[in-house]
């Protein structure tokens, strides 16, 4: 049995090699600092002084009204089928995007005005962009579905050139070494191994699009959003409970949904 000053020391980090690390998060805090007027964090305490107001309108939210059960159904519904198109499409765009994004894939001078486009695309608003598509094609779920897919399809492209950049160059190099053409290597050698992690992205982005499609009923996209900013501009507190739970309750099955698809294919 050895003796415990026979047991190595644990290898102690230098100030210089602490240095980036400690400026990182010296920096993070520093910028919470300075955030904590700006974003009210003084008004914290008003959740608690003001809590009877609160209470007062969570009364009211738990007399949901199911009279319109129905409509709301329908339009969560079509609210879904929005998400759904407008996930599809942002994948379809993503893919030949992603790659052109990918710095061991495709030379400079495609991937850096392809990143420059997918960064300009992803800091656009959804909103924003459904008022740009309802202008060209009048309100509706159209506009929802494009607005989507431009937002979601910029989104998807740069987790989709993440993950081909991290790939095992093994595959790839054996597919050349077969004479294979660039498509090839591309097809044999980068997608198989991404598309596991691009399923993921793409379950998951579909998940939280059933709700931005959600958002996009301010503009008039469609679907059951309409109904929801309808009940709060109308004080209408209990049918809005009711449409929140429909919210709910479809959100959790699309998530319960995704989890056995991911199963199956992950």
């Amino acid at each position: 049995m050895s003796a415990a000053s026979d047991i190595p020391q644990a290898p102690q980090r230098s100030l210089v090699q602490r240095a980036p690390d400690m400026l990182l998060w010296g920096g993070v805090i520093v910028l919470l600092l300075i955030g904590f007027k700006p974003v009210e964090m003084s008004h914290f305490a008003k959740l608690f002084t003001n809590s009877e107001n609160m209470r007062e309108y969570g009364k009211e939210l738990l007399k949901p009204d199911f009279g319109n059960l129905r409509l709301y159904i329908a339009q969560m519904w079509l609210t879904v089928q929005i998400a759904l198109w407008g996930t599809f499409l942002a994948v379809v765009i993503a893919i030949p995007f992603g790659l052109a994004c990918a710095r061991n894939v495709s030379p400079p001078w495609i991937q850096q005005p392809m990143r420059l486009l997918m960064n300009l695309l992803r800091s656009v608003p959804d909103l924003v962009v459904g008022t740009l598509f309802l202008v060209a094609v009048g309100p509706g779920p159209f506009a929802g579905v494009m607005a989507l897919t431009i937002n979601t399809g910029a989104v998807l492209a740069k987790l989709f050139s993440e993950a081909v950049e991290s790939i095992d160059k093994g595959p790839v190099e054996g597919v050349r070494a077969t004479g294979a053409a660039p498509l090839h290597e591309v097809v044999w050698g980068v997608i198989p191994q991404v598309a596991p992690l691009w399923t993921s992205y793409a379950l998951y982005r579909f998940e939280s699009n059933s709700r931005s499609a959600t958002v996009l009923g301010l503009i008039g996209a469609g679907g059951i959003g309409q109904l929801l900013f309808d009940a709060i501009n109308g004080f209408a507190y209990h049918s809005l409970s009711a449409i929140v739970i429909v919210i709910i309750v479809a959100v959790t099955l699309i998530d319960f949904l995704s989890q056995v698809i991911r199963s199956r294919l992950l």
